[in-house]
């Protein structure tokens, strides 16, 4: 039946045809790869050119490399980029989806044009340095296999790329490369050393070498002179040359011949034949020729070195361009200035930086300014699920996932049904993919990146209509960027995967004040990083509130307001104070350099049990994350990174010592690390033995003793991974 109605559309008129695609739902997008890329690039261009925004989605091989690398609620906003930017750098982008939306006033509708290419980092130029390599995580890869991810057409038929840092690197060494070789073709007298024939051998191939190039010469001046018409396929004995036309010159070619005794061929045509040259260049094939090429004069010479430069540049070109591959879609993207529209979409963008740019930025800052000048306008969905009034009550318990937010705010299109959700009014989106089009178009292909950007794009397009954007009245000259009822959303996008913090890409900003989002941000807990310690390599036997038992058996039941595990050797301890930060690890160092039973007796020895725990300030969780290596276990990584110390003191300690006690930076710097013999180490001394006492009665906490009194009780708050 389905060949019948085929056969059918093919006789009737296209005014019809046209109707009976538009009542198809169900027609794939349009999957591009190496065999069709080039005649879908010309089209592409046309439609981001005219599309009011473009939609974008991305599938990679996997997100963190590390346990430890996931993004926690503990992570800075500093951290959270560092973690991006690893794995931006790590994995690959195996699809991508680009969708761009025109408007229709004649249809008043959308048009929507999903395109779902599939990317394979393929080595397309040679090169000094190893083949690409990329991380696979093994539950991503799942992912993708779940939803019929095509990996055959992926690596095989998938499309290579060049950023632009590597495309002009590769220029660079390309223009070096030919430079060379137009030097060892046309050598000057200076550079010119005689090769000694140090072997018979030698000599007689030079000799032979000498009578054939003179014969072959002396036929072509005969022939010249006789005027009669040249014979272009005379070749010798041996098959080893053959004469041909180079630029319009008479030349032979050299074949089977080994390095040196090319190198001894040059140096017979430079002491014998001045018009006689030595030339390699590539023919039609992008093959590698070495000719002996006759030219008239010098100035024929110097003509000819210009010709063969110019060929050796345009083929660099052409294999350079080739070699571009997919970052062409980028680039238009780019140049159009278009409005991007992504769902949660800062690791998307991260990824286009590092694929198709160049190396990521060490700072979000950096990331964001110039990240604003390839895509001035961008747009996060997510952004506007969970800062605008209107969609929050629309959203309700809802949670804000692109397939949740598509089911919610695109009911007939996620269905293709008729429905009579709250969720008024609606825009109508019609799907184009080549000739065919639909009105209720739904290919079903979830998580494919093509599919997804449709997704994105439409959830887009509702969220507009409920923020009272009216496109029917809309001019078509207008820039949707622009709208003023957009602008507080344009360019503000979630700094991670799952975070409350807000960048805003235009200055580098961070902070989620910019937007209404205080009901969001009411789920994510106040966290105050001076107070925060990282402990690391304490046995796996001890859970958080073991942990959290012995801190406050020294500081008291209120010191400690978290505890949130990295992994189960490594956790972050946020206290209620700042100073209990410092006066923890200073209080770790004492006691890890005493050997006496007071430390086995203390209530730390638990957490100390062995030798290799270790703690320091937050900063050196950044510099750890910061770090290129990837280590299962956090406490793997460290060491790795090379943290040799036991214990790093923050460097607050010393100003907050001295404020307290009214000394002097460089005082309290003898007190915390030097001589044991001072007051206040014998004070400290005396404070262990007095928390080891108590430590099967009420806690009596080093805070207490040291200020005298305790801060009231609060509650227990232990952090949950949002």
């Amino acid at each position: 039946m389905k060949n019948l109605r085929q056969i059918r559309a093919l006789v009737i008129s296209p005014a019809l045809l046209a109707r009976t695609l538009c009542t198809c739902p169900t027609f794939s997008l349009k999957n591009v790869t190496k065999s069709n890329f080039a005649s879908t690039l010309g089209d592409l261009r046309r439609h981001i050119s005219s599309a009011d925004f473009v939609a974008v989605d991305l599938e990679m091989t996997g997100v963190t490399s590390a346990p430890w690398r996931e993004s926690f609620e503990f992570d800075r906003y500093d951290v959270r980029y560092l973690k991006v930017k690893d794995s931006a750098e790590k994995f690959a982008v195996v699809q991508f989806g680009v969708c761009p939306f025109r408007w229709d006033p004649h249809k008043h509708s959308f048009v929507a044009h999903p395109h779902n290419f599939y990317i394979f980092p393929r080595q397309e130029l040679p090169a000094d340095g190893p083949s690409y390599e990329f991380l696979c995580q093994t539950t991503s890869i799942d992912f993708l296999a779940r939803y019929q991810f095509d990996f055959n057409a992926c690596i095989r038929e998938g499309l290579s790329y060049l950023s632009r840092r590597q495309e002009d690197e590769a220029l660079s060494r390309l223009k070096s490369a030919y430079d060379a070789m137009l030097i060892d073709s046309c050598p000057t007298t200076k550079e010119v050393k005689d090769i000694p024939l140090a072997s018979m051998a030698d000599i007689l191939f030079s000799e032979r070498m000498k009578i054939r190039f003179h014969e072959w010469r002396g036929g072509l001046l005969q022939e010249r002179n006789e005027v009669s018409h040249f014979n272009g396929s005379l070749t010798d004995s041996e098959q080893q040359f053959e004469t041909i036309f180079f630029k319009m010159r008479p030349a032979l070619t050299l074949k089977g011949f080994t390095s040196h005794q090319l190198r001894l061929i040059q140096e017979v045509i430079r002491k014998h034949f001045k018009d006689l040259t030595y030339v390699r260049a590539y023919d039609e094939n992008s093959i590698l020729q070495k000719l002996i090429v006759f030219v008239d004069s010098e100035d024929d010479k110097i003509e000819l070195m210009r010709e063969v430069k110019n060929g050796l540049h345009k083929e660099a070109e052409k294999k350079i361009k080739a070699a571009v591959g997919f970052r062409q879609v980028i680039d238009i993207i780019s140049e159009e200035k278009k409005l991007i529209v992504g769902h949660n979409c800062f690791l998307d963008l991260a990824h286009i930086y590092s694929k198709f740019f160049g190396p990521l930025p060490p700072t979000a800052e950096e990331f964001a300014c110039h990240t604003h000048k390839f895509f001035p306008h961008v747009i996060d969905t997510k952004i506007l699920l969970n800062a605008d009034k209107v969609l929050q009550q629309l959203m309700k318990k809802t949670s804000t996932s692109l397939s949740s937010a598509f089911t919610l705010l695109c009911p007939e299109i996620a269905s293709s049904k008729t429905s009579n959700s709250v969720c008024q009014p609606r825009v109508d989106v019609e799907v184009q993919v080549d000739d065919m089009r639909s009105s209720n178009w739904n290919s079903g292909a979830k998580h494919e990146a093509g599919y997804d950007a449709f997704m994105t794009g439409c959830v887009f397009a509702q969220a507009c209509r409920h923020l009272g954007i009216d496109f029917e009245s809309a001019s078509p000259n207008e820039n949707l960027a622009h709208n003023e009822k957009l602008q507080k959303y344009v360019n503000l996008v979630y700094l991670s995967w799952n975070s409350g913090d807000v960048i805003n890409l235009s200055n580098g900003n961070v902070g989620a004040e910019f937007l209404n989002l205080n009901a969001y941000m009411k789920r994510f807990a106040k966290i105050s990083y001076p107070n925060i310690v990282l402990i690391w390599g304490f046995p796996s036997k001890l859970k958080a509130i073991d942990i959290k038992e012995c801190l406050c058996k020294v500081f008291g039941v209120s010191s400690v307001t978290s505890i949130y595990h990295l992994d189960e050797t490594t956790v972050f301890v946020q206290f209620s104070k700042a100073e209990l930060a410092s006066d923890f690890l200073v209080l770790k160092e004492r006691l890890e350099s005493s050997n006496d039973p007071i430390s086995v007796l203390h209530p730390f020895s638990k957490l100390f049990e062995g030798v290799n725990t270790h703690a320091a300030g937050y900063e050196i969780y950044k510099e750890i994350c910061g770090s290129p290596i990837s280590e299962v276990s956090f406490s793997e990584q460290a060491e790795a990174v090379g943290i040799k110390w036991k214990t790093r003191l923050l460097d607050s300690t010393r100003a907050l010592e001295a404020k307290r006690h009214g000394q002097s930076g460089t005082e309290i710097e003898r007190v915390s690390y030097g001589s044991k013999d001072t007051e206040k180490s014998e004070k400290i001394k005396r404070l262990i033995l007095k928390t080891t006492t108590n430590q099967h009665g009420n806690a009596c906490g080093l805070g207490d003793l040291l200020y005298g009194a305790s801060d009231p009780p609060r509650e227990e708050m232990m952090a949950t991974n949002l």
